[in-house]
């Protein structure tokens, strides 16, 4: 329900400036949170049978073909961020890193969705389902793909550490 009636420009920079912090306010305070938390044993970061070990994610959204242009977030915190994009130190410590940040960036894009309602504030009822399809189609795609690479490192991380 609208309660505010401002100006269509004062309006539209204020939905910029709500989807330029809110994801990032959301990413560094996921940065704030325990390790623990991340575990790729927990049940919230496991994989589900019917995603198959991300098989489920190729066939069905053929993610190969696309999850290379999805954008980086952990470079954006430089002294606590992590880059996921290329996998180059398969050392056991690096792969339960990429694993917990995984979850990480899982959980901020889950967040991420979450503020679509406060625009209902700011504009009429329309356009919040407007700003949840925004929300889904910038946040969905770098869910799938931590879904999908995630039971991979894992199964990696277990091939090559037998004993980890």
């Amino acid at each position: 329900m609208q309660i505010f009636f401002w100006s269509s420009g004062v309006t539209v920079a204020l939905f910029f400036a709500i989807w330029a912090i809110v994801p990032l306010l959301f990413g560094w305070l996921s940065l704030m949170l325990p390790i623990r938390w991340f575990q790729p044993e927990l049940p919230l970061w496991r994989a589900r049978r019917w995603e198959q070990n991300g098989r489920f994610y190729e066939r069905v959204f053929r993610i190969k073909s696309w999850k290379h242009l999805l954008p980086d977030g952990g470079a954006l915190f430089k002294h606590h961020g992590y880059k996921k994009r290329n996998l180059t130190d398969y050392s056991e410590e690096n792969l339960r890193r990429f694993l917990v940040e995984s979850a990480r960036g899982e959980l901020m894009h889950w967040f991420a969705i979450s503020p679509f309602w406060v625009f209902g504030l700011f504009a009429p009822g329309y356009v919040v389902w407007i700003m949840l399809a925004y929300a889904l189609a910038v946040n969905l795609p770098c869910i799938l793909a931590q879904r999908y690479n995630r039971p991979r490192v894992y199964a990696l991380l277990k091939r090559l550490y037998p004993n980890s």
